[in-house]
């Protein structure tokens, strides 16, 4: 079913009147309209964020369409579907939890597994976890990690062996989220941003995104980066340092850094990101990956 099928205006409105108190929980349309909501997340015809006119074509903001073919690398801004946020956090208070099996593995969780991934074309190795309401495109591997509900991760990307990508974050195609990455999580307030991680980006091994930071597409982060929403994001590569926070650029090479500041007790070094380079577009994403690790030393 394409999202114009979906009754969108009266899920949007009970959804709210719930979130705000004014629609009792006990109410069947809330719990038709919660769990339409996340059936829709779970297949994929909603998602909670999106490019903002990836594509060029008209769109309503409010929709949660999801994007076309390649919207992800469009480098423009995002629309957080901050209503499809509020009806993921009513799915919690409107299930209990119960026993789940899958093969020799007992969970016991509000929240089921996610099913039919060979008819998906994804690949889940034990004991990695998929939540129901996560959706996985075609070619995507998930090795012994973790993908919450919200959750998208596009084609072709890899979540590797004890990454974590949290509730509502936004994974692009032919990523690679590298051994124990942490990709945080947001479920409230409603528009808040989630983590954004754009097609093509190379995250190193312990690397931690959260706070609703962007990578910008074909981004290079080393081991052991940590951005958050007030982390430094220092430019190195001009005559003087450059700061943003926030948002990493395209194609950026990134690894971890140091930025003195004074405290009371004296001067410190306190944590940074540091972009030391640019991938190259003339070249393919393999090689280019190669010859950033080999020009600036980058530790995956």
């Amino acid at each position: 079913m394409t999202p114009e099928g979906y009754p969108l205006a009266r899920w949007r409105e009970t959804v709210a009147g719930a979130y705000e108190g004014r629609v009792p929980l006990d109410d069947a349309a809330v719990r038709g309209a919660v769990e339409g909501v996340v059936a829709a997340l779970d297949c994929g015809d909603l998602r909670v964020a999106e490019p903002a006119g990836g594509t060029g074509t008209a769109r309503d903001p409010a929709a949660g369409r999801p994007a076309a073919d390649g919207a992800e690398s469009a480098g423009g801004e995002w629309i957080v579907h901050g209503w499809i946020q509020q009806a993921l956090a009513l799915y919690f208070r409107l299930r209990v939890s119960k026993t789940l099996e899958a093969g020799p593995l007992e969970f016991h969780d509000k929240v089921p597994l996610k099913r039919n991934l060979a008819a998906a074309g994804v690949r889940v190795v034990p004991p990695g976890v998929v939540r129901y309401g996560a959706f996985l495109e075609p070619g995507v591997i998930v090795m012994p990690a973790y993908v919450n509900i919200g959750a998208r991760v596009g084609e072709g990307s890899m979540v590797d062996t004890w990454a974590t990508v949290g509730s509502c974050a936004q994974i692009g195609r032919r990523v690679h989220l590298s051994g124990g990455v942490g990709i945080g999580g947001v479920l409230e307030p409603p528009q808040s941003m989630p983590v954004i991680v754009e097609d093509d980006c190379f995250v190193g091994s312990r690397a931690i995104v959260v706070e609703g930071v962007r990578l910008g597409a074909g981004a290079v982060l080393g081991a052991g980066v940590v951005l958050t929403s007030s982390t430094a994001i220092v430019d190195v590569t001009g005559g003087a340092p450059a700061i943003t926070r926030g948002r990493v650029p395209a194609r950026a090479v990134v690894i971890p850094g140091t930025m003195p500041k004074a405290f009371p007790a004296g001067e410190f070094g306190t944590p940074c990101a540091l972009v030391i380079g640019r991938r190259k577009e003339s070249t393919d994403l393999k090689t280019s990956l190669n010859q950033a690790l080999r020009e600036y030393g980058v530790p995956v």
